[in-house]
């Protein structure tokens, strides 16, 4: 042989040194992320009712289907649900996404429909026919497109009556 020899215990004890740094690291960014994901995603114990469940988890009580256009960099097609952005009472604020971040809106009923959320906003107040719009089609009641990430929702009229109850509960 070339006359060296290998102190196999040491280099044995560098990759099980190294395998465990790894999988620390692994383990940090998973827990970060699951801890983001919760924080914005996590729904009560139990659902109040079906615009509840709508609300936090973009499903229906009832089995109907419930879709979005959601396309934000590599989560196009990801699962979202009004929650993930406008928080688990709907007052929205900053959302971090994807690397990207931008503000979502308050989308409480007394908000939505108040005279100075209409002045603030420069359009009118919403009613219960633009709000389903803004969820549906992605217009505010100008008719003016809403900003992007907002998705546009395919749902049942009954799933969407229950949504709008649902906000409307939102203290």
């Amino acid at each position: 042989m070339n006359g060296k020899r290998t102190n196999w215990p040491l280099v044995i004890g560098g990759a099980v040194l190294v395998g465990l740094l790894l999988v620390a690291c692994l383990w940090v960014v998973w827990s970060g992320m699951s801890a983001f994901l919760t924080s914005r995603t996590t729904p009560p114990p139990e659902y109040r009712s079906n615009g509840a469940q709508i609300y936090f988890t973009a499903t229906s009580q009832r089995g109907t289907p419930i879709t979005s256009d959601f396309r934000m960099g590599m989560m196009a097609g990801g699962r979202v649900a009004c929650v993930t952005c406008h928080g688990p009472d709907g007052r929205g604020g900053q959302v971090r996404m994807m690397m990207s971040t931008f503000d979502a809106p308050d989308i409480r009923y007394e908000t939505l429909t108040s005279e100075e959320h209409g002045a603030e906003d420069e359009h009118e107040p919403c009613t219960d026919e633009t709000i389903k719009r803004a969820i549906t089609v992605g217009f505010e009641p100008d008719g003016e497109p809403l900003d992007e990430p907002m998705p546009r929702w395919t749902m049942s009229q009954a799933d969407l009556d229950d949504l709008l109850d649902f906000l409307k509960a939102l203290d």
